[in-house]
């Protein structure tokens, strides 16, 4: 007699496919933050919108907060990218001209007003405002590695680390006072992007002129 050699139940996940999972579940999330509040919200509300149990939904996140972090982190690695090609003499705030409008640090799965609206939740949230914090510490790294590969130094050198912060700083202050003060319900998608858009080019502005 010999013993089954073969594997029983289920394939594994692909790396892939879990990517797609976490992406879900964040956008439910999103919207369910937005349309009833984060208190109201369960992680079963989270997992029945995606067609997940709550079990998924916790071994993905620690946290309901936790679920949006994918939309929250999402567009670090292109926005390295341009810093990495930023050329010597263009201004700074030409580097998020091309990776904001399509970057999905705002607008991935959800629409940008839905994001706007979780961003202004963050002031008065707690726990969503950690996840906003963590996503910005998460992000700060891979700025400052482009920033010393564009310089040809090494990453642990001070100069790329501040700059990285200063960036880093000035992406987050400008994204939020975009989010706290526009009323998206009243503004076109256009006009939104153009005062994002000169949002982001003053606090940029901003930081490459010093503190002098």
């Amino acid at each position: 007699m010999t013993a089954a050699s073969g594997r029983t139940g289920r394939p594994p996940l692909t790396e892939e496919r879990k990517a797609e999972i976490r992406l879900g579940i964040a956008r439910a999330a999103v919207d369910l933050f937005v349309g009833q509040g984060v208190a109201a919200t369960t992680g079963e509300q989270i997992g029945r919108a995606v067609g997940v149990s709550a079990r998924t939904v916790w071994r993905y996140f620690p946290s309901k907060e936790a679920c949006v972090r994918p939309l929250f982190e999402a567009g670090i690695e292109e926005i390295a990218g341009c810093l990495r090609a930023w050329r010597p003499g263009r201004p700074l705030a030409e580097v998020l001209t091309r990776a904001v409008p399509a970057d999905s640090r705002l607008v991935a799965g959800p629409d940008r007003a839905t994001i706007g609206a979780l961003v202004r939740l963050t002031r008065d949230e707690p726990g969503l405002r950690a996840v906003w914090l963590q996503s910005y510490d998460a992000a700060e790294p891979a700025f400052a590695r482009a920033l010393a590969e564009r310089a040809g130094v090494s990453a642990d050198e001070l100069g790329p680390t501040v700059q990285a912060a200063m960036f880093n700083a000035a992406l987050r202050a400008a994204i939020e006072h975009y989010a706290w003060r526009i009323d998206e319900e009243d503004t076109d998608a256009t006009t939104a992007e153009t005062e994002l858009t000169a949002t982001l080019s003053s606090a940029l502005t901003l930081v490459a002129s010093g503190l002098a």
